[in-house]
């Protein structure tokens, strides 16, 4: 068999054999070429660890699981599409409303799995869902009108969510999470990286909630009710150590109704409520209005339970045009530091 590079695929004809075939890679390893009409699950459940499962242009209507470690899911761009599948949905990952499923355990969380430079749309819950990862690797994904989450996680570290697109979608663009069906301390996310992503046009952009140890940074975020949240509770640890860094955050002003958990959302930048030990710095923040409580350029709000936000740093930030103000902060606490941003009005007055 003659050797087969996927960039090109000038030899998919010779691997695809009796429907279905796989070309050799690096290492032992082997990348299987999936075409439209083709089964992205029935590939996936063939490929070992390490192989990569290559998806060609097409529509493929399923929703995929991946259990198995190191595994690359990749498509060969936008023009490979990830729709609900007619009819009743079959598996768990499709009964759940969800479009592509990385699946650990608690005990064996699934470990270097990447999806890439594909785009999943239209699924009820979420565009990728994600629980019990280690290493989980997202880049140039497009999640587009889905349910609730364009891409979410939980109960996973070091994962790294690069250059994608979240649009359109119900709740977060972006949605990391300690645990999404329980209440329980912020558990520590192992260096989590969001960087680089563009997040439309959703209810938030990115919420990060009851993590530690997690960095958001070099995003651009426009046209959603609310650019970043940082949400922690009354739960021990407290959710904090984030790092929110040179990020874009420009007229979020979609208006989205109130919810049991949070009041109406329009013109949010970046909210902390109930964290500690964060970190904002070095954003451009801009043209955010809204009349919610929680509309502004940076605002520091108590948590749906009354936890106040402490020993936040907000420092280096340039901020204009947000209305009620540019710096708001809503604690009665005094551990919170507002210093060397450029910006015109606060609340109270003197953070500027």
């Amino acid at each position: 068999m003659k050797k087969c590079h996927f960039v090109y695929l000038a030899c998919t004809a010779a691997v695809v054999g009796a429907g279905l075939g796989a070309a050799p890679a690096s290492a032992g390893h082997m990348t299987h070429v999936v075409h439209a009409g083709q089964s992205i699950q029935k590939t996936v459940d063939a490929a070992a660890s390490g192989d990569t499962v290559l998806i060609t242009p097409g529509t493929y209507r399923e929703s995929v699981t991946v259990t198995t470690p190191g595994l690359t899911l990749r498509g060969v761009g936008r023009g490979v599409v990830i729709e609900p599948a007619a009819g009743k949905a079959t598996g768990t990952c499709a009964a759940g409303g969800n479009g592509i499923c990385v699946v650990g355990t608690k005990d064996h969380k699934v470990e270097d799995v990447t999806l890439a430079s594909l785009t999943v749309t239209g699924f009820t819950r979420s565009g990728v869902y994600a629980v019990a990862t280690d290493g989980l690797t997202v880049r140039n994904v497009t999640a587009v009108k889905n349910g609730v989450w364009g891409i979410a996680q939980e109960g996973s570290v070091r994962g790294v969510f690069r250059a994608n697109t979240a649009r359109d979608n119900g709740d977060a663009g972006l949605f990391l999470a300690n645990t999404i069906s329980a209440e329980q301390g912020a558990t520590d996310s192992g260096g989590t990286l969001v960087e680089r992503n563009r997040l439309e046009g959703n209810r938030i952009g990115v919420t990060v909630r009851r993590l530690r140890n997690l960095t958001v940074a070099g995003n651009h975020l426009t046209g959603n009710c609310a650019g970043v949240f940082v949400v922690g509770d009354e739960n021990k640890p407290r959710a904090g150590a984030v790092t929110v860094a040179e990020n874009r955050i420009v007229r979020n002003n979609k208006s989205c109704p109130k919810t049991a958990r949070l009041d109406a959302l329009q013109g949010s930048g970046i909210v902390l409520t109930g964290t500690e030990d964060t970190l904002i710095t070095r954003n451009v923040i801009r043209d955010n209005a809204g009349e919610s409580p929680l509309s502004g350029g940076i605002v520091l709000f108590k948590s749906f339970v009354g936890t106040a936000s402490e020993r936040n740093r907000i420092t280096d930030n340039e901020l204009s045009g947000n209305s009620p103000a540019d710096l708001v902060d809503q604690e009665t606490g005094k551990t919170n530091t507002f210093e060397a941003n450029t910006c015109q009005v606060s609340r109270p007055a003197g953070l500027c």
